[in-house]
Parts: structure tokens; sequence; C-alpha cells
């Protein structure tokens, strides 16, 4: 090598080390910390969790495995998260051709007229005379060849960013899966519901006869002046009452039904349903496992940490920018004046190469806030993670404290509507030997009524705790 050379090259690579050295603000990432108890508090302990029980497998009623299919399938927010993951995985593609050499064709015609009193205008003068023959008044340029360009990634900056490209396709992939987990809990909580909605019509249908029947008593007992047109009169304005309470559960029903439709991306229509059987509808004994499952069965604590390892790479992209960048430019092809000596070989043969380093030296302030901004949403994204940790361990805390409490309320209600049933019929009896008056039957009718409507909306919330604490556990999206 030359001695030039060997200069310029120790030049360079001087310059390099000491754009390297200074003018890079010092930055200290945050690591998260993913620390959870042993166990949690209550529950069944010790054994793998229920999270990992495929939906399929979760859920019995072939009509709510046939709506949650559906909805997997159909439903316009997983559709779309299904293109924005489309939209990552582009990305990647995208970023890995950013640190491979560009080759391009290109060709291009031209022509200019150079002025007399210039210095080019003087040249042609003197071809002029030299040659005793005139200089072409428009010079043609006529070229065409391929140009490659390549920047040489010295620092992995153009890698980095491909490999930050990949972590949040993958994130994005775990808010589809977070998606579905709660796209899957609310068909869930809908269908449960619409079976609610279904037996609080049939108990209060149940309860409109028992009072028409008292009706019927009553103007009986006024006929033979046992009674007076008072109970009459109060016994017409409760079955009226619950006559219009019908319609607004028949609406209530409509509403969910519109729901689930929207759930599962299409126009109204009758929900397919079995209704009998819910008030026997037996709730799940679900395994929490160990708190630490929740990190690898919860997708969006998955994402949270994906995306934490995108905004750490993040910073060395930004770094990057600080260091001087390496490229290699490339050409050939042929060049001539006129067309008839394009493709004369090797008179129009063309071809060039170089290199060039290009390094920021003054008025940094753009990368520098770039570089700072990098390191904001690193830390920003050690504390969404840390949150995402921290709310997902107390869902599934209150979910199995709010299965047990439920399950205790449910037994008292049920005792509690057993006694009003009972007391309904010892009721008629001594309104009818005169004991007792239309307004204890009526009461007693009416607790009955609203007991049995608070037993079936505490079977509703059991079996949607249930739902939910599968839900919390990360269960939903396999």
């Amino acid at each position: 090598m030359s001695k030039s050379k060997t200069n310029f090259a120790i030049a360079i690579a001087v310059m390099g080390s000491m754009l390297q050295a200074c003018g890079i603000p010092d930055m200290t990432k945050k690591t998260a910390d993913t620390q959870l108890p042993e166990q949690f508090k209550s529950g069944p302990n010790g054994q793998a969790s229920s999270a990992t029980v495929k939906w399929q497998a979760f859920f019995d009623d072939p009509h709510l495995l046939s709506l949650i299919d559906t909805a997997v399938a159909n439903n316009k927010e997983i559709n779309i998260m299904l293109q924005r993951i489309s939209i990552a995985e582009n990305e990647i593609l995208a970023r890995k051709g950013e640190y491979l050499p560009f080759v391009r064709f290109g060709a291009a015609a031209g022509g200019d007229k150079t002025g007399q009193y210039t210095r080019n205008g003087a040249v042609e003068d003197n071809l002029n005379i030299a040659k005793g023959q005139a200089f072409p008044a428009f010079l043609g340029d006529y070229q065409f060849g391929l140009f490659s360009t390549w920047e040489i990634d010295i620092w992995k900056k153009l890698r980095n960013a491909t490999q930050v490209a990949v972590y949040e396709y993958m994130a994005s992939a775990e808010g589809r899966n977070f998606l579905l987990t709660n796209l899957v809990a609310e068909v869930a909580h809908a269908y449960y519901e619409l079976l609610a909605l279904d037996n609080q019509l049939q108990n209060l249908a149940q309860n409109i006869a028992i009072q028409q029947n008292g009706l019927l008593m009553v103007r009986q007992l006024q006929t033979y002046a046992r009674t007076n047109a008072l109970a009459v009169k109060r016994y017409e304005a409760e079955v009226a009452k619950n006559q219009a309470r019908q319609y607004e559960i028949e609406q209530q029903i409509t509403v969910v039904e519109n729901r689930i439709n929207t759930l599962l991306g299409r126009t109204p229509q009758p929900i397919e349903r079995a209704s009998g059987g819910f008030m026997d509808i037996k709730s799940k004994a679900l395994s929490a496992g160990v708190p630490s499952e929740l990190l690898q069965n919860r997708p969006d604590i998955r994402k949270a940490e994906l995306e934490l390892q995108a905004a750490d790479l993040n910073i060395d992209v930004a770094r990057a920018n600080f260091y001087p960048s390496f490229g290699i430019k490339a050409g050939v092809g042929f060049q001539a004046f006129a067309l008839k000596y394009l493709i004369n070989t090797p008179e129009s043969l063309a071809a060039m190469v170089a290199g060039e380093m290009v390094a920021p030296l003054v008025n940094k302030n753009a990368i520098t806030a770039e570089y700072k901004n990098a390191n904001a949403k690193q830390v920003q994204a050690a504390y969404e993670y840390e949150q995402t940790i921290i709310n997902a361990y107390a869902e599934v805390a209150n979910q199995m404290s709010n299965i047990d409490n439920l399950d205790k309320s449910y037994q008292l209600k049920r005792q509690q509507v057993d006694s009003l049933v009972k007391s309904i019929e010892v009721a008629n009896q001594l309104f009818l030997s005169a004991r007792a008056d239309y307004l204890e039957v009526l009461l007693t009718q009416r607790d009955a009524l609203e007991a049995k409507k608070e037993l079936i909306e505490t079977k509703e919330k059991q079996i949607g705790a249930m739902v939910d604490l599968y839900k919390s556990l990360g269960g939903g999206w396999q």
C-alpha cells in the first residue's frame, strides 16, 4: 500500500474514533422488576394453571362453542388486528432490505448549449480552430446502466432496527392473542347474560301467573264481602307492573342478542341457546397455578415484554446515529453525446466507484433528542411491563376471592328463595282463613319474586367470575 493511502486510512480511523468518543449523552436503561409472590393467597395452588386449557374444552355448551368459533373467524377487530400483524411483518422485510446493497437500472437523455464566453465555450472555440470544423452547437448526453449504493452496517444500526421490527411483529401477534382472549370472554359473558335474562323472564311469567290466581281469589272473596275493592286494585296494579317489566326484559334480550351478533361480525339475528339448565350450571374448579406462570400465559404480559425488548434495542439504534456512516457507490453503463455512439465498446463504456464517510459534527440536537426519546421510551416500556404484571396478579387474586364469596352468597340466597316460595302458600292459607290480610300475601309474593331475581343474578355472576378467572390466568387464546 502506498504511503498516501496509508495516511488516508489512518486519518479515517482516527476521525471515526474521535466521533465515537464524544458527544453521546450518558443515559441509563431501566431493568423491569418482574418479581411476583410464590403463591396466590387463596384457592388451589401447586397445580398446573387452567390457562393452558383450550377454550373448546373449557366451555361445555355447544351453542356457546359455535358462537365463539364464529366470532374468532369473523370478528372485525380480530381481522383488523391481523392486518396490523401483516403490516408489522412487511416492516421486517423492509428493514432487512436496508442493509443489503441497492441496485437500480437507470437511463437518461438530454443536451445543452454552452455559452461562448465561458470556460467550456473557449474550449469549444479552440477545438473548432484546431480541427477546422464546427463544434456542435447543441451537445447531447445519452446514458444508461446499473447503479448501486450500499451502506456498510458497521455499528449494527440497520440490523438492530430489523430486530426491533421483529420484536414489534411478535408484540402485534401477542396483541392479537390478547384481543382473542377478551373476545372469547365477551362472547361467553353475553351468552350467559342472555340465559339469565331468559330465566328472569320465565321467573316473572311464573310470578304473574301466581298473582293472577291471587287476583281471581280476591275478586271472588269481594263477591262474598270477605275483602274490599282496595285488595282487588292492588293486585291488578301488581300484575300490570310485572307485565310491563316483561317488555323491559325482552328489550334487554334484544340488546344482548345484537351485542353478540356484533361480536360475531354479522347483522342482527336470533341467537340459538339452551336456557333451561341455567340454574344447574356448576362453576368449574379452576387452578390458578403459581403467579410466575402469568408471565408465560398472559398475552398482554408477553406483549409488554416484547415491547420492552424493542425499546431496549431502539436505544442502540439511536446511539448509532452519533457514529460515522460508511457507504459505497458504484455504477457501470454506457454514455455518449450521440445515440449512434451510445453502445460503442469500449469508447462509450463508463464506470465509477466511490466510498464515503458521513458523520455528525456540529448541531447534533436532532439525533440527541432522538436518543433521549429512545431512552425515555425504554424506561416507559419497563414501567408499563411492571404495571401489566401487577394488574394481572391483582385480577387473578380478585376473581379467586370473588368466586369464593359468590359461592357463599349463592347458598344463602338459595335458602332465602326456598323459604319465601314456601311462605307464599302459607300466606295464601292464612289469608283464606282470615288470619292475614291481602297485603301480607302481596308482599310475600313480591319478596319471593325479588329473591328469585337476585338468585338468578348471583348465578350469572358466579359463571361470569369463572370466565373472568379463566381470562385473567391467560386462557382463551389457544
